[in-house]
């Protein structure tokens, strides 16, 4: 029981109930408002609190509710939604539901430390043995998710999150040799799907901007290629059975530096006049305006091909990369490469697409003959 005339008193679930005067009515009615605490001692001191705030003018500290981690990763999601594409949003949807929230859904907003999140990024690690670049990409939606919880909760403390380092591999290229031998191969017997591969080889094309391309996106007149689309499979979110678990869609290209317009050398409109579609809607893969060719199928058949020709380990991005190692070998400048390629920026190009092949390597070698001061002719020999 509370002293008398407190109003404090224990309630039937458990909680202490404190009643303090929060103002009065137009009537002259009082208005009461109540503070709660597990202990006589709390509610005291909650209502002690409000009742200095109520004199002092000041606003009340309503009290947080402590909701869990997964909570605040429902609500981030549907917020994004509205804002980013389809794509993005499968991606983050299917890394919350499979990666972040079976580990950290059940943690409430005060619990969240660099221990714990280091804890999180040592298992995605070792455990489920994801690479640093993954790991590094899911403890970015963390932190977002992270941030959003602090702006709803400001109690939350900051926590500092550190990103694994990436182990970059080097990536497969085509040597000259190579690129001859299957730029051969396609033209052996071409058909529109080898069409495409040696117009994606030649332009520098990412594997759903060839899908999706359209030769009303081709302009002979003025030997030009417009991207403005994309093909990929994601994953179909539904509650229904009978729909497939995924689906091929068109949309947006990767990013807005993405839409771009490539310009054709003379060889490669000529190839587009001979493979030309009669229909300007038709899919430059097909040759068709209802059939399409999706990104998984195309990799399927360029496997074939180079597996026809002895290549290994070429995926199509090799293609993409190869083209960029072909165009640095000829001299293009960096701000127009990076153009062609649809990068944010000339150093995206110069970190991840420029690959200097051997035979560069020794021709920039060769070009220091110029500035020895000697020659092995004057050099003495040993006796």
């Amino acid at each position: 029981m509370g002293k008398k005339g407190e109003n404090i008193y224990k309630r039937k679930d458990g909680r202490w109930e404190a009643r303090y005067v929060k103002g009065y009515k137009p009537d002259g009615e009082i208005r009461y408002g109540y503070c709660y605490g597990k202990t006589y001692r709390e509610a005291k001191d909650k209502a002690i609190q409000a009742k200095s705030a109520v004199i002092n003018h000041l606003p009340i500290r309503k009290e947080i509710k402590k909701k869990r981690f997964s909570l605040y990763c429902d609500e981030w999601i549907l917020l994004k939604r509205s804002c980013v594409k389809e794509s993005t949003f499968i991606k983050y949807f299917t890394t919350i539901e499979k990666y972040i929230k079976p580990r950290l859904g059940g943690c409430y907003a005060e619990a969240f430390t660099e221990t714990l999140i280091e804890q999180f990024s040592y298992d995605l690690l070792h455990e489920v043995k994801l690479s640093p670049k993954t790991v590094k990409d899911i403890l970015t939606m963390v932190r977002s998710i992270v941030n959003y919880m602090k702006k709803k909760n400001p109690s939350v403390e900051s926590v500092e999150i550190v990103y694994p380092k990436e182990n970059k591999k080097e990536m497969r290229v085509l040597s000259r040799e190579e690129q001859m031998r299957f730029v051969e191969y396609l033209l052996n017997d071409m058909d529109v799907c080898k069409f495409g591969i040696l117009l994606a080889l030649m332009t520098g094309l990412r594997i759903g901007e060839i899908c999706a391309l359209c030769w009303s996106d081709i302009s002979l007149n003025n030997q030009t290629i417009h991207v403005c689309r994309t093909m990929q499979r994601i994953k179909n979110i539904t509650d229904d059975p009978t729909q497939k678990r995924t689906k091929v869609i068109v949309g947006e290209p990767k990013s807005s530096k993405s839409v771009r317009t490539i310009p054709l050398n003379d060889n490669i409109a000529e190839f587009c006049r001979r493979w030309k579609a009669e229909k300007n809607k038709a899919f430059v893969l097909t040759g068709e305006e209802k059939r399409f060719m999706e990104p998984r199928t195309l990799q399927y058949r360029l496997n074939k091909y180079t597996g026809d020709c002895g290549l290994e380990g070429v995926h199509f991005h090799t293609l993409r990369h190869s083209f960029a190692t072909r165009c640095v070998e000829a001299g293009f400048e960096i701000k127009s490469l990076s153009e062609i390629l649809g990068h944010s920026s000339p150093k995206v190009t110069l970190e991840r697409y420029v690959h200097s092949s051997l035979e560069l390597k020794r021709e920039n070698m060769e070009k220091l003959k110029a500035h020895y001061i000697f020659s092995p002719s004057e050099t003495a020999v040993k006796s």
